[in-house]
């Protein structure tokens, strides 16, 4: 059995086989999965209904199972309308989750362009694709290298 909280065997297929520095989005269930994701990247659905499965449960389970070097999340250019609200609500929990995963874990912004450029690359091999309603609620994972 396994100890962490990760169950799903397609997840647990893919992130074992990914190496040092792969990428993971967690996407919302706004993002164009279908288009915006890297040449090596398996999509898993997991978008049952609206709000249903969020990307912070995705995140947090995703942590338990595999060590991560870099969290990135969608930047928001100053151009979006969306830019006059500041920092959307769904990172402060992000922030949560990794503070209480590894303390010196960071989720730091990538502009939205820079970020579908991110994603597009070799290196990303995995997208879970959620139905959270969030706005601005991109995660993309640099996964690291376990030490013991």
């Amino acid at each position: 059995m396994l100890k962490h909280s990760l169950i799903h065997p397609e997840i647990n297929a893919i992130l074992g086989r990914a190496g040092h520095h792969a990428k993971v989005l967690i996407a919302d269930g706004n993002y164009p999965a279908s288009t915006k994701k890297g040449p090596n990247a398996q999509v898993i659905h997991l978008n049952l209904a609206p709000g249903c499965v969020t990307v912070a449960q995705v995140l947090k389970t995703i942590l338990s199972a595999v060590p991560v070097d870099l969290v990135n999340t969608m930047g928001i250019p100053a151009d979006d309308a969306y830019a006059k609200f500041g920092e959307p609500p769904a990172w402060a929990e992000f922030r949560e989750i990794l503070a209480a995963n590894d303390p010196e874990l960071r989720l730091l912004p990538v502009l939205k362009w820079d970020f579908y450029k991110a994603v597009e690359s070799p290196d990303h091999v995995l997208t879970v694709q959620t139905g959270d309603q969030a706005l601005w609620a991109n995660v993309l994972l640099t996964l690291g290298c376990r030490t013991v």
